[in-house]
């Protein structure tokens, strides 16, 4: 009978830690899946086109971040560029920190923005996914790049920015299809 109390004294507290990793969970699930899309900018007088895809896969401790953009030159180059970041909750409800590398102890961390790596974290809030990243540049000044990825009907709406010391120096606007 005294086990049986204590289970039913513990129940709450199991259903409350059950409850709280599942609505974890279900703030990364709207957004799993694979994505793709293209878009045309201006730049320096040019028009650039770019493929851009993001996959976003769930795991065991948060979700898995890839995303691939290739630049199409008017003069024929091509530039690509891939990234995947592992990230995991924060003590903070929808931010998620990188784990983009292991210390000592063997805990996945961020990387050191004062070391001249990037510091990254996403943010879910409602429907919208945002991921920054965070460069300390050599003169001290930063730089901060920004994808807000929104849930809409077929997709993602994805809206790009790279700022240096608050001025925007690119923005980036497109639609990514759900591949699945």
């Amino acid at each position: 009978m005294k086990h049986l109390a204590l289970l039913l004294r513990a129940l709450p507290l199991l259903f409350l830690i059950s409850f709280g990793t599942l609505l974890q969970a279900n703030g990364i699930a709207p957004f799993a899946g694979t994505y793709s899309g293209e878009t045309s900018f201006e730049t320096n007088g040019e028009t650039q086109r770019r493929d851009l895809s993001t996959t976003i896969i769930p795991t065991d401790e948060g979700f898995v971040l890839s995303w691939t953009s290739v630049t199409y030159k008017s003069d024929g180059r091509t530039k690509e560029a891939k990234y995947t970041i592992e990230f995991v909750p924060s003590p903070r409800e929808g931010i998620y920190g990188s784990a983009m590398k292991v210390n000592v102890f063997g805990k996945r961390q961020p990387l050191d923005p004062l070391n001249g790596e990037p510091f990254v974290w996403t943010r879910i809030a409602g429907d919208t996914f945002s991921t920054y990243s965070l460069f300390i540049t050599e003169s001290g000044e930063y730089e901060m790049q920004e994808y807000h990825r929104k849930l809409v009907q077929g997709g993602l709406e994805l809206t790009f920015r790279r700022l240096r010391d608050g001025q925007i120096q690119r923005e980036i606007e497109a639609f990514l299809a759900r591949e699945e």
